[in-house]
């Protein structure tokens, strides 16, 4: 007996269908179209290539050729597809049935596509859509959009739907009712214009095509300005005094006169990378007029900039030394060999006992190890550590430049004293910022939350970063990391810290042995189901560990757990050495996000675990609002007398978050709702605070296989005000943003002037800029 998906259309069934019947019969045997050479005709024209490299001897394709042609996995929709345009029912497609159906889906008119739509939902071919049929295809796409939800939450969705299409009230749905169902979605029906052979398209990366960037527009240099100004600035500089230092030189030679210019270069550029550096001058700074045209919040591009013409600089500056050293050992006279002149202190060459050579050599090796370690490859894939460790080796350059060059000490005296001062600063500080976490807690997507005991004194601004220190994991090791808690949290401090290095894998792991580990079985007690267990019931382990003296309980709600511990103060945890949750903090350092307290219209966006600065900013934007609803607009005065009002000019907050897949909003969702309660009916004239959920794993509203799912979270949203997917008020959005549509509705809120926060990868940092570019929006960025 066959599926559902490849079951045999009677005769009979065939002739039940009515003019149904006669227009999916119309829509089979229309003549192939001429091809127009735009984006789904290139793609037609592969496909076909691959259709006719994956067909048998006889020129036909079996289901599994037919999902590998296409990129498609064998799942229930692609049986439902090839099912359809198998015409002659032999269980195979030939290429003329293939081209058949693609053409006219690429040129069919919508009520082509709405019929065959309908045939796909219409799984016994009997002309009407069951309550059955419509809960398998519901429970299809909310597997292929990696969306979970309880066995009674589908049920819910499939007779919202059901209920809103059968008019009629007969228990099935016709293809007239599925009409007069989408004329009430008109967003649905654009979809169904758009090309459907995107419906067969895997779901896409994220695209590298982006609106062209105008240089000479207003907004461009606003956003670009002061980067171009700072790069013009810097190789102008080194320019002029390569040129300087090469005219003095020139009589001794051109080999001579390039390595002296370089070396006056290396002068320079070997400090300046130390200023770039300097945190807690870069924090103050922030703060300041220079901001509005210092580009400090690329600081850290800068450095890396500047690092990669120091080792040219370097190179060309030893290759020209080198180059001399060969012709002076090449004369009749020579004195010294080659060999003498490049690893000896014979020739008397440079000020402390002719060592020029000699450390030249090694300075030149330490800086190929520090350029090689410090590669986006070792960073970013697991070996931090490595990049860490050797990058101490500038202690060892500047000591080797002091005796190196004789005038390096000159350039280093300032910059090495401010360095040395933010030092000083900070291993007092470190005394200080001496504290202990509380909590642990496991979160989806290997992120893991700490809560801080917040140290005396610790003041911060919403957005800031702190270096942390837990010597239970790595007693040397300092690695940066966003506070995501407001300001206005007096007594504790959180972090998000998602596993993506070594260090951090380790922390992840710890906490997960901490959560397994069963301590004693005395220590436990009920605990009553949180959000995140009524809301994902089947997802991973959601855990947490408390490091506090208050009791200690755990629950177990289907493969939901929760424990805490009670550990005392003084009590060690496994593996640990010293006191349990014992920490050191440095910091807090300031980001661009600052200034989003002077913007009239600010517009966040986090991409991922990119949400945590906004975490922070979201809570203390709303205290200071509520704050604001308590001053008197005429006279400022509070009617809190514990409350002041702040500085903050903002108008409107337009907030987006866009994750992969669904866990990922549990991170921050308990927040968010807070945030949603707060403000719920108090804005008459509008909403101080719009949210905008993505969900890019989720099929989008314009592929047809998630239609019907898009339309059924639609009508429950609405009936229940709330959404199924993060349980908020605010409606998840499947797939990514269009931004030319967001950013152009933000501009006709006629807010203020715009501005746009953005934390989350460099591939979407330069799509959301380019666009801000193009709307005249200013753009900042933090480094993700």
């Amino acid at each position: 007996m066959q599926s559902m998906e490849g079951r045999p259309r009677s005769s009979s069934t065939q002739s039940s269908q009515g003019s149904l019947h006669s227009e999916v019969t119309s829509w089979r045997s229309r003549s192939q179209s001429t091809l127009n050479l735009d984006d789904d005709s290139l793609w037609l024209a592969r496909v076909t290539r691959q259709f006719k490299k994956v067909a048998d001897p006889d020129g036909e394709v079996t289901l599994s050729a037919f999902c590998e042609a296409l990129g498609l996995k064998e799942s229930f929709f692609a049986k439902r597809f090839f099912f359809l345009f198998d015409s002659d029912d032999n269980g195979k497609l030939s290429l003329d049935e293939i081209l058949r159906a693609l053409n006219l889906l690429v040129h069919g008119s919508t009520n082509d596509k709405l019929a065959f739509l309908f045939e796909v939902y219409d799984i016994d071919g009997n002309g009407q859509i069951e309550p059955a049929e419509l809960r398998k295809v519901l429970e299809s796409c909310l597997g292929e959009s990696s969306i979970s939800l309880p066995n009674d939450k589908l049920g819910t969705l499939t007779s919202a739907l059901f209920e809103a299409a059968d008019t009629n009230g007969d228990g099935a749905i016709t293809l007239a009712e599925l009409s007069e169902e989408l004329d009430r979605h008109p967003q649905v029906l654009d979809d169904l214009t758009i090309s459907p052979v995107s419906w067969l398209k895997p779901t896409p990366a994220l695209s590298s095509h982006h609106p062209i960037s105008r240089p000479l527009t207003r907004t461009y240099w606003q956003n670009n300005g002061g980067k171009i100004f700072f790069l013009a600035a810097y190789f102008a500089a080194n320019s002029v005094m390569f040129a300087t230092s090469y005219q003095g030189y020139q009589a001794s030679g051109p080999w001579i006169g390039v390595a002296r210019g370089c070396g006056l270069c290396l002068n320079f550029n070997c400090v300046f990378i130390v200023v770039l550096m300097l945190r807690r001058c870069i924090t103050l700074l922030r703060t300041s007029r220079a901001a509005s045209f210092i580009p400090f919040e690329q600081h850290v591009f800068f450095h890396q900039l500047v690092g990669v013409v120091i080792f040219i600089l370097a190179s060309v500056h030893s290759l020209c030394h080198t180059a001399n050293f060969v012709i002076l050992s090449m004369k009749e006279n020579a004195t010294y060999s080659f060999w003498d002149y490049l690893l000896s202190v014979r020739p008397g060459l440079g000020w402390v006992a002719g060592s020029a050579s000699i450390t030249g050599v090694v300075l030149q090796l330490l800086l190929c190890i520090m350029v090689i370690f410090s590669s986006h490859c070792v960073r970013r894939n697991g070996h931090f550590e490595v990049f860490y460790w050797t990058h101490l080796c500038y202690v060892w350059i500047w000591l080797l430049l002091v005796v190196h060059a004789s005038h390096f000490w000159k350039w280093l005296l300032v910059p090495g004293l401010l360095f040395l001062i933010e030092k000083i600063i900070g291993l007092v500080r470190l005394r200080a910022g001496c504290t202990r976490i509380t909590t642990f807690s496991s979160l989806p997507s290997r992120v893991t939350h700490l809560i801080i005991e917040r140290p005396p004194r610790f003041q911060f601004r919403a957005g800031d970063y702190i270096y942390l220190n837990i010597p239970a994991i790595a007693r040397f090791e300092w690695h940066p990391f966003t506070i995501s808690s407001a300001p206005e949290q007096l007594d504790t401090l959180w972090l998000h810290i998602r596993s993506q290095g070594q260090w951090t894998t380790r922390l992840s792991n710890y906490v997960h042995e901490l959560c397994t580990n069963s301590l004693t079985d005395t220590l436990r007690h009920s605990l009553g189901v949180s959000h995140a267990a009524r809301m994902w019931p089947n997802q991973e382990n959601i855990s947490s560990v408390s490091l506090n003296r208050d009791s200690t309980s755990s629950w177990d709600q289907g493969n939901v757990h929760m424990t805490s511990y009670k550990i005392h103060r003084d009590s060690e945890l496994p593996g640990s050495k010293g006191n349990a949750g014992e920490c050191y903090l440095d910091g807090p350092y300031g980001t661009p996000t600052r200034r989003i307290f002077l913007a009239e219209h600010a517009v966040l966006i986090g991409a991922g675990i990119g949400i945590t600065p906004f975490a922070s900013i979201l809570q203390s934007i709303m205290v200071r609002y509520n704050t604001r609803k308590q001053n008197c607009p005429s006279c400022s005065h509070s009617w809190l007398e514990t409350m002041k009002d702040h500085d903050m000019n903002l108008r409107k907050v337009d907030f987006m978050w866009i994750n992969r897949d669904q866990r990922s909003f549990e991170w921050f969702v308990d927040l968010l709702m807070k945030m949603e309660r707060d403000q719920a009916d108090r804005d008459i004239g509008g909403r101080f605070l719009d949210m905008h959920m993505y969900m890019t794993s989720a099929l989008g509203r314009n592929d047809m296989k998630a239609l019907g799912l898009q339309m059924a979270l639609d009508i429950l949203a609405q009936k229940e005000n709330c959404d199924s997917i993060t349980g908020l008020r605010t409606r998840t959005q499947p797939g990514r943003p269009d931004w030319k549509k967001v950013f152009k509705k933000i501009s006709s809120e006629n807010k203020g002037k715009v501005q746009v926060f953005f934390c989350g990868s460099p591939a979407l940092s330069k799509i959301v800029k380019s666009h801000c570019d193009r709307y005249g929006f200013k753009f900042f960025k933090e480094n993700f």
